[in-house]
């Protein structure tokens, strides 16, 4: 059966009869069509009917209103929208190929996505959720069945780091999956799409994605350390200038969070509540360009440099490394994960 993008007579009396359409490439949540229409090449999105659509949909225009704020745009325009059938068409953007280095721009045009949002945004959108306990008590049960003590402190450390990333200041407009692949590198610069997931808080749970390799993401990437620098630094020169002021302390503490994380193993649609840190002990899993374990082991490194001779995540910084040892000797064939994105 085709189907034929949903242009009713509320879209019809705001942008006029559409034309020819072509169906897109888009996850199982939405249906996306390029179409013509009189003023133009756009994007029609339709987020597909299913627990939690429609308030994904909410999500995603509210974030892309708040978006249209940057004076550099960071969003295509959102032209106009059909509640009804949770519809929204959107500018069209040619996107090409990223260069070397795109991490580099990535980073400032993040920044400047971020920046749009302030206090007075509060309630606008959903507070960011972090790990909580149990994502605590799964990740020690990993060190356990991989065989590496638990030191006495560690678990008072894990329960600190899970009351300051909930207490984490800031509204920043966080996108949620800000993944290779949603964003789109057009000549006019970085562009962020799908903001179904878009909630407000601190930048630094998205600048993390730097390091830890982009956890919610298929694409798996870890650049190289020189680039990594620089991207770090034009997303904190960028934020400076834009808000007036440096960006928190507390990178650390977003990277240990993101390693908590079980359901960060596998894509959304399986984010279901399963322990998936736990499945690592029996099974492996591939998901886009690394393997589970190759995620795991990737953020174990991160997190045991980083937090080395942090004043409140030192045990973790210790229990961290000997994690990654045990799970390379366990696993002896895991490789590194990709420092390109494969575009």
């Amino acid at each position: 059966m085709i189907l034929r993008p949903p242009f009713g007579a509320e879209l019809r009396a705001a942008l006029g009869r559409p034309g020819r359409s072509e169906k897109l490439g888009s996850s199982p949540r939405s249906r996306v069509w390029r179409i013509e229409l009189p003023t133009g090449t756009a994007v029609l999105k339709q987020l597909v009917e299913g627990p939690g659509a429609e308030e994904r949909y909410a999500r995603e225009v509210s974030a892309l209103r708040l978006a249209a704020r940057a004076e550099t745009p960071v969003v295509p325009a959102l032209l106009a929208v059909d509640p009804a059938e949770r519809v929204l068409v959107l500018e069209h953007l040619e996107h090409r190929s990223p260069p070397e280095g795109w991490i580099v721009g990535y980073a400032a045009a993040l920044a400047h996505l971020h920046a749009t949002t302030g206090p007075a945004d509060e309630g606008l959108l959903p507070r960011w959720q972090g790990p909580d306990r149990s994502d605590a008590d799964s990740f020690l049960q990993l060190a356990d069945s991989l065989g590496v003590p638990v030191t006495a402190g560690v678990p008072g450390e894990l329960h600190d780091l899970l009351d300051r990333l909930g207490r984490a200041p800031g509204q920043a407009l966080l996108h949620g999956d800000p993944c290779p692949g949603n964003d789109l590198h057009t000549p006019a610069g970085i562009r962020f799409v799908d903001f179904e997931q878009a909630s407000l808080g601190s930048g630094l749970t998205e600048l993390a994605y730097l390091r830890v390799g982009f956890p919610t993401c298929a694409w798996v990437t870890a650049p190289a350390g020189h680039l990594l620098a620089r991207a770090e630094e034009a997303y904190r020169r960028e934020w400076r200038q834009l808000t007036g002021s440096a960006v928190a302390d507390g990178l650390v503490d977003a990277c240990a969070g993101w390693l908590l994380r079980g359901d960060a193993l596998v894509p959304r649609a399986l984010r279901d509540g399963r322990d998936h840190l736990a499945r690592l002990a029996a099974e492996d899993w591939s998901w886009g360009t690394a393997t589970a374990r190759q995620r795991l082991a990737h953020r174990l490194g991160v997190v045991g440099r980083m937090a080395a001779g942090h004043p409140g995540l030192g045990g973790l910084s210790v229990l961290a490394g000997a994690m990654g040892r045990a799970a390379r000797d366990r696993w002896p064939g895991l490789g590194p994960v990709p420092a390109q994105r494969p575009e």
